[in-house]
């Protein structure tokens, strides 16, 4: 289908939205999302895709989980001085498509290059997957290699069309997403928490049950003020499951949970909108292993 008489961007948002993705605006220019709650508001609907780039030249964001989409994000240094490190630079990277080729390489597996691909701004690659029907997978920053980012449940990308600082994100090859390949899956999916029967941590006294509750909690909220910047919503995820466990074994409520990791993952700059989502997730996780304070006679 034709959007006759549209300039780039709404264009463009029409196009992503007819291939099934779920967009919502970005800052004209920026990469910045230019609504609260984005991933909720995300759409398909062309009623309310025309009403919104009617309003302005947006950017284009897709919002990877409602889309089904796993991107893998190829990126390119930053500046002269962002250079990758001695144990990559020795095998020739200079870059992240350096970087998963020689992962692929490694691997024993072909480079995907045989799905949707968009060239960013600066030089880099999207490279769009389907997203496997039976697992939830999240961002990770780093996870594959120097400058390997992927975009899953809880992330977007700027979708092809946008433009940011004057450079624009171009189809490089257009075809429809390949399903997520295996090993890739298997290198990005989350370790499980074993199936378990609940766990007992015997301590003496009510003192010592407060103590334990306590250094349990302030573990966890250190795991998150400690972490590195590209680790932020991952370290945030961990703590959010170890005091799940809790929660499901009675010994915290979940809001005092929310409120604590919330103010913490705020104050180490964590995106507002990342916040709950991966809080959430991670209690949801927890809960399937609950974990008690016993206290011993």
């Amino acid at each position: 289908m034709t959007h006759r008489g549209l300039s780039a961007p709404p264009f463009a948002a029409h196009t992503s939205a007819e291939r099934g993705w779920q967009i919502f605006p970005l800052v004209p220019g920026d990469k910045r999302p230019a609504v609260s709650r984005w991933e909720e508001r995300a759409t398909a609907d062309r009623a309310r895709i025309a009403r919104c780039w009617a309003a302005g030249a947006y950017n284009i964001g897709v919002a990877c989980g409602p889309s089904r989409l796993v991107v893998i994000d190829l990126d390119t240094p930053k500046n002269p001085d962002d250079r990758p490190p001695a144990d990559w630079a020795h095998q020739g990277v200079n870059d992240g498509l350096d970087a998963f080729a020689l992962l692929c390489e490694q691997s024993n597996e072909p480079l995907p290059a045989d799905t949707f691909t968009v060239r960013t701004g600066r030089g880099g690659q999207h490279l769009y997957f389907a997203a496997p029907a039976d697992v939830e997978l999240r961002n990770t920053s780093g996870k594959l290699g120097w400058k390997i980012d992927t975009r899953a449940a809880g992330g977007y990308v700027v979708g092809p069309g946008s433009v940011v600082r004057g450079k624009p994100y171009v189809v490089a090859y257009d075809a429809e997403p390949a399903p997520l390949p295996g090993w890739l899956l298997t290198l990005l999916t989350p370790p499980l928490l074993p199936p378990q029967r609940p766990v007992m941590v015997p301590v003496r006294g009510d003192d010592r049950h407060s103590r334990y509750v306590t250094a349990a909690v302030n573990a966890e909220l250190a795991r998150v003020a400690n972490s590195a910047p590209d680790e932020h919503n991952q370290d945030l995820y961990r703590a959010a499951v170890a005091l799940g466990q809790l929660v499901a074994g009675g010994e915290l409520t979940e809001s005092e949970v929310i409120e604590r990791l919330t103010e913490v993952a705020a104050g180490v700059g964590q995106r507002p909108r990342e916040i709950p989502k991966t809080i959430a997730s991670g209690l949801r996780a927890g809960a399937r292993r609950p974990r008690t304070v016993g206290v011993a006679a």
